[in-house]
C-alpha cells in the first residue's frame, strides 16, 4: 500500500517546527470581543422614560382624552377644569383645545418625524462613510468635499431654504433633516472605518484572502456598532430640536396637527396670563431629549470617553 506523501512529509517534520507553526497561527490577531451595554441606575431610569415616550407615540391617540383638533374647553388658556365634555388635566390652549391631548398627539409627530429622519440619515451616512474609509482615493476625496460643503452651512438656514423651495410637508421635513444630519454621521462613520481598517485583525483577515465586503460586514460594522449606536442618540436629540425649531418658526408640522415646537409658539401669548399651555410641550421636549443625553453619557463614560473625540 502506497503511503500518502503529504502524511509522510508531515510525519517527518520535526516536533519543534510543528509547535512553532501552531503558535504562529494562535498569534494571529482577532477582533476585540463584543461588550454588553451596562447602564447605571440613572441610565436605566432614563431608558424607561424614553421607552414611555415611544409607547405614547404608538398608542397615543387611543389614550388621549380628546382628539387633537377638538375645541371642547370652556375657554382658551384655562387651567385644570371639568365640564360636560370631560376633564382638562393640563388646561386648554389658546383655542380651548385640551393641552394634554395635543401633547400626546404631538409626540407622534415630533418623535416620529425625528426618528424617521435620524434612521435615514444613518443609512446614508454610514453607507457613504464606510465606503469612503474602505475605498479611499478619489471616492473618499469627492464624497468628503461635498460633505464638508454641507457641514459648513448652518442647519437652520439649510432647513429654511429647503422648505421655502419644496414646501412644508412631512416627507420634505424628513428628507431635509436626514440629508443635513447625514453629513455628521458620514464624518464619524468614516473616522471609525479608517481606525478599524488599520487594525491587526483586519490585516489578518485580508491576509487570509477575505474580500472587501466580508471585511466590512464581519469586521468593520460589528466593531463600529457601539460608537454609532451611541452617536445615534445624540443625533436623534439634534433632529428633535431641529424639527421643533422649524415648527416654532411656523415651517414645520402645519396646524391644526399637533407638534411640540408649534405648540410652544402658538401658546406663548398665554404666559403673561399665567397659562402653562406653552410650558407643557417645552417640558415634553426636555423629558425626551435630556434622558437620551444621560443614556449617551452613561455609555460613553464606560467606553473611556474616546467616542466624544469623533463626534461632530
Amino acid at each position: 500500500m502506497t503511503e500518502n506523501p503529504e502524511l509522510a512529509e508531515e510525519s517527518s517534520m520535526p516536533e519543534k517546527d510543528i509547535l512553532a507553526e501552531i503558535d504562529a497561527v494562535d498569534e494571529l490577531p482577532t477582533a476585540p470581543p463584543k461588550r454588553r451595554v451596562r447602564l447605571s441606575w440613572l441610565g436605566k431610569a432614563s431608558a424607561a422614560i424614553v421607552a414611555l415616550w415611544l409607547v405614547i407615540c404608538l398608542i397615543g391617540p387611543s389614550i388621549a382624552p380628546f382628539h387633537e383638533m377638538d375645541i371642547d374647553g370652556d375657554d382658551g388658556f384655562m387651567g385644570y377644569h371639568t365640564n360636560e365634555y370631560g376633564t382638562f388635566y393640563l388646561g386648554t390652549d389658546y383655542l380651548g383645545r385640551d393641552t394634554l391631548s395635543r401633547v400626546i398627539y404631538g409626540a407622534r409627530n415630533t418623535i416620529g418625524i425625528s426618528l424617521a429622519s435620524t434612521l435615514l440619515a444613518y443609512l446614508i451616512g454610514i453607507t457613504l462613510g464606510i465606503l469612503a474609509a474602505v475605498k479611499g482615493g478619489w471616492i473618499d476625496m469627492g464624497i468628503s468635499r461635498v460633505n464638508d460643503a454641507i457641514l459648513s452651512l448652518p442647519t437652520i438656514m439649510l432647513g429654511l431654504i429647503a422648505i421655502a423651495w419644496l414646501g412644508s410637508s412631512i416627507p420634505v421635513l424628513v428628507g431635509t433633516a436626514s440629508i443635513i444630519y447625514a453629513s455628521s454621521v458620514f464624518r464619524i462613520a468614516r473616522a471609525l472605518g479608517q481606525d478599524i481598517m488599520v487594525q491587526d485583525f483586519v490585516e489578518a483577515a485580508k491576509a487570509r484572502g477575505e474580500g472587501v465586503w466580508w471585511v466590512i460586514r464581519s469586521e468593520v460594522l460589528p466593531n463600529a456598532a457601539m460608537p454609532l449606536a451611541t452617536d445615534f442618540g445624540l443625533r436623534l436629540v439634534f433632529v428633535v430640536l431641529f424639527i421643533s425649531s422649524l415648527s416654532f418658526l411656523g415651517l414645520g408640522v402645519q396646524p391644526p396637527a399637533a407638534d411640540w415646537g408649534s405648540m410652544v409658539r402658538e401658546n406663548l401669548q398665554g404666559l403673561p396670563y399665567g397659562s402653562y399651555a406653552a410650558i407643557w410641550p417645552a417640558l415634553a421636549i426636555a423629558t425626551f431629549t435630556i434622558p437620551i443625553n444621560l443614556i449617551v453619557d452613561d455609555i460613553s463614560a464606560k467606553s473611556g470617553g474616546s467616542l466624544a473625540s469623533k463626534m461632530v
